[in-house]
C-alpha cells in the first residue's frame, strides 16, 4: 500500500474526496467517526435468488464482528437487492472499475459464496488475511478454502448426498462454511420509505386495500431452469378456484421473461386477476410482491423475494431441492411424492414433467382458505 504524507482518518465514512458532513474538515476533526474495524468482503456472483439467501448471513457476521465494515461484490442485476441494507457498507458491481478498487484494498476476511471459477479466481486475487468458502487452485479447479467449507463442497459433487441425505438449508450451510453461529436468521430485504408509500398507494388505486386477502401468483422462473414453472393451464384452473373465495383478490407477478405468459393467463381468466407490470425493474417487482399477503410460487427468485418480505408462501418443488429452502414457518412446500427422479436439477425432462403435473392444486386452495381465516381473525398488519 502507498503511504500518505498526512494522517488518513480510520473512519469508514471518510473518502478522501470531500467531507462526510458539509462544512466540516475531516482532517482536523471527525464529527461522526465510525471505526472501519474488521474489513470483510463478500463475493457473490450467483443468481438473484442466491444473493437474497446470502443476506441471511449478515446478522451472524455482525454478531461475530460487531465493529466491522462489510463490502459486497455482485452482478449488476442483483445489486438492487442489496439497496437500503443498513448492514452493508458498500456494494460493488462486477465490472473492471470495481476489480481495480478492490484489488488495491486489503481485507481481513474474504467470504466467497459461489462455486464458480470467476468467483474463485477473484477471491484468490484479492489481498486478504483470511479467505473462507471456495477458491481456485493452480489447475483452475474449484476448491474449499477452509475445513468448514468441505461439507458444502461435497454436496455439489455427490447427488445422493445432496438430493437424498442432506437436511440442512442453504442459510445453515453457508453459516457453517463461513464459521459463523447459525441462529436461523432471515433474509435481509429492506424496502425504502418511498417504496412502502408506493405499495400503499397502489393497493388503494386498485382496490386491493379492500380485500381480506391478496394472493399473488409468481408464474415464472429463471430461463436457466424453465421446468420449474407450473403450466398456464394449471394457473388458469387454480385462479378459477381461488376467485370464488369471498374477500380474496388475485394478482399476477413476474419479471420480463414472464410478460407474454402473464398476458396469456390474464386473457384467459379476465377480471379474476390483476396483472401487475413485469418490466419496471427488480425493485419495482419486489414492490408488487409486497402488495400480497400470500404468494404462490415455484422455487424461483420470486419465492426468495417473498421470503425476504416475510410473506406467507405456498411453493411447489420438482427440479430443485426442497430441503435447502427455509420458509421460516410461513407457508407450505408441495413436494412430489414417489418420484425417484425428483429432485434432479436437470434443464430438460425425459418424463413429461411428472413433478409439475403432480402439483396438488386443491392443497393450494385449502391452504389459502385456512390462511385467510387466520389472517382475517388476526390484528391487521397492513
Amino acid at each position: 500500500m502507498t503511504n500518505s504524507p498526512i494522517p488518513i482518518p480510520a473512519c469508514k465514512h471518510f473518502t478522501g474526496y470531500k467531507p462526510c458532513v458539509p462544512g466540516e474538515n475531516c482532517l482536523q476533526e471527525c464529527v461522526q467517526c465510525e471505526p472501519i474495524g474488521t474489513k470483510i468482503l463478500v463475493v457473490n456472483l450467483d443468481a438473484m435468488g442466491n444473493v437474497l439467501v446470502t443476506t441471511a448471513l449478515l446478522p451472524a457476521l455482525k454478531r461475530k464482528y460487531p465493529e466491522s465494515s462489510l463490502y459486497w461484490i455482485t452482478l449488476k442485476n442483483a445489486a438492487p437487492l442489496l439497496q437500503n441494507n443498513p448492514l452493508i457498507d458498500r456494494v460493488y458491481l462486477w465490472e473492471p472499475e470495481s476489480w481495480l478498487i478492490l484489488r488495491q484494498m486489503s481485507f481481513d476476511l474474504v467470504l466467497n459464496v459461489d462455486k464458480s471459477q470467476r468467483s474463485g479466481a477473484f477471491t484468490m486475487a484479492v489481498t486478504a488475511t483470511e479467505r473462507r468458502g471456495f477458491g481456485l487452485n493452480e489447475d483452475g479447479k474449484i476448491i474449499p478454502l477452509n475445513p468448514a467449507a468441505i461439507e458444502n463442497y461435497r454436496l455439489g459433487l455427490d447427488d445422493h448426498l445432496k438430493f437424498r441425505v442432506n437436511q440442512k438449508t442453504v442459510p445453515q450451510l453457508q453459516c457453517e462454511q463461513f464459521e459463523l453461529e447459525f441462529r436461523r436468521d432471515e433474509y435481509e430485504l429492506v424496502l425504502t420509505p418511498e417504496e412502502r408509500v408506493f405499495c400503499t398507494d397502489y393497493k388503494t388505486q386498485h382496490g386491493l386495500d379492500r380485500a381480506e386477502l391478496v394472493v399473488g401468483f409468481n408464474t415464472g422462473c429463471s430461463e436457466l431452469y424453465p421446468n420449474k414453472k407450473m403450466t398456464v393451464d394449471q394457473h388458469v384452473r387454480l385462479i378459477g378456484r381461488l376467485a370464488g373465495i369471498k374477500g380474496v383478490r388475485l394478482v399476477l407477478l413476474g419479471g420480463p421473461e414472464d410478460t407474454i405468459r402473464n398476458a396469456e393467463i390474464a386473457r384467459r381468466v379476465g377480471e379474476k386477476v390483476l396483472n401487475t407490470p413485469t418490466t419496471e425493474g427488480v425493485r419495482q417487482g419486489i414492490c408488487y410482491i409486497n402488495l400480497c399477503d400470500l404468494v404462490i410460487s415455484g422455487d424461483s427468485f420470486g419465492m426468495h423475494a417473498a421470503i425476504g418480505l416475510k410473506k406467507e408462501i405456498v411453493v411447489w418443488f420438482g427440479v430443485s431441492c426442497w430441503t435447502e429452502i427455509d420458509l421460516f414457518d410461513r407457508g407450505i412446500k408441495l413436494i412430489p411424492e414417489k418420484l425417484a427422479c425428483s429432485p434432479c436439477w436437470k434443464r430438460s425432462c425425459p418424463y413429461n414433467l411428472e413433478c409439475i403435473q403432480q402439483i396438488d392444486l386443491e392443497a393450494i386452495v385449502r391452504h389459502v382458505e385456512t390462511f385467510k381465516a387466520q389472517h382475517t381473525d388476526a390484528p391487521s398488519s397492513r
